[in-house]
């Protein structure tokens, strides 16, 4: 129990960072950032073996790939509050100049970054590539993906699905986040992505779903459940339902606040439904 408490707390903590970084400066994308808060604070205080420290290679640890990339508020608080940067480097989030750009970026050399992202469904295809390395180099740790649904839409993605079956990237997890919400609507509304499950098990892939995915201990075992399933013969997908903008009510289930930053106001009671737990930069 001590140890969930901990764990929501960052959760908490990560939801205030988001709602500052991106009031700041008038520009973001909150309401995919805020639904996979606790996907990001399980896989990097609970499931990732990382070294200390970062280096590009990656050599001997397990790597992630963020492929819808305009969800950086998220990673960049989660990635600074683990160790990777100084907390305080969220005060530069999307200013010129910043390593902390709206997608993440790689020539500014900011840690914890290891592909550029934003140009949605490139992701996937870059994490087979890294999967496929470990393999060569008899490297026995895990990638890991993660896409939004909406990003499903994207040809490339269906590509790089029927590559990583057909040549058994079995060392692969690549979670998805359905919120069933994409920038102009839900996702039904604008393209419908019909059944995932089907799809991806159709193209080769074992599938196994979170159905509580704002549930940092139910995120957890999900993806220890994946973990397990790795190394026999087939990739993993993970679906990983979850509510767009959770834990701010206002922002809840509605694509509107998808990339749109709150005024003053909306500040100040979206921070009071997140109170201050790890203490703010």
């Amino acid at each position: 129990m001590p140890k969930t408490q901990q764990l929501e707390d960052f959760v908490t903590q990560v939801r205030r960072d988001i709602l500052r970084q991106v009031h700041k400066v008038n520009s973001g994308h909150p309401g995919g950032s805020l639904g996979c808060t606790e996907f990001f604070v399980a896989l990097y205080q609970e499931i990732l073996e990382r070294k200390d420290g970062f280096d590009m290679d990656g050599k001997e640890e397990d790597l992630f790939f963020l492929s819808n990339g305009h969800i950086s508020p998220v990673f960049y608080s989660v990635l600074a509050r683990s160790g990777y940067f100084p907390v305080e480097e969220l005060n530069t989030f999307r200013l010129i100049n910043s390593r902390l750009q709206g997608h993440p970026t790689t020539h500014e050399g900011l840690p914890g970054i290891r592909i550029a992202s934003g140009s949605l469904g490139q992701g996937m295809s870059v994490a087979i590539g890294a999967a496929q390395a470990k393999k060569l180099n008899n490297d026995n740790h895990l990638v890991y993906s993660l896409h939004g649904d909406g990003e499903l839409q994207e040809g490339q993605i269906w590509e790089a699905a029927m590559y990583a079956s057909g040549k058994k990237v079995d060392n692969l997890i690549s979670t998805v986040d359905l919120n069933g919400q994409q920038i102009d609507g839900s996702t039904d509304d604008v393209l419908s992505l019909g059944s995932l499950r089907a799809k991806f098990e159709a193209f080769g892939w074992d599938v196994m779903e979170i159905k509580e995915g704002n549930n940092i201990t139910a995120v957890i075992e999900g993806l220890k459940e994946a973990k397990s399933r790795t190394g026999k013969g087939k990739p993993i997908c993970i679906l990983m339902h979850t509510v767009m903008g959770n834990g701010v009510d206002f922002m809840m289930h509605t694509h509107a606040w998808h990339g749109k930053a709150p005024n003053d106001e909306q500040l100040e009671i979206g921070l009071a439904q997140n109170p201050e737990t790890l203490g703010d930069y």
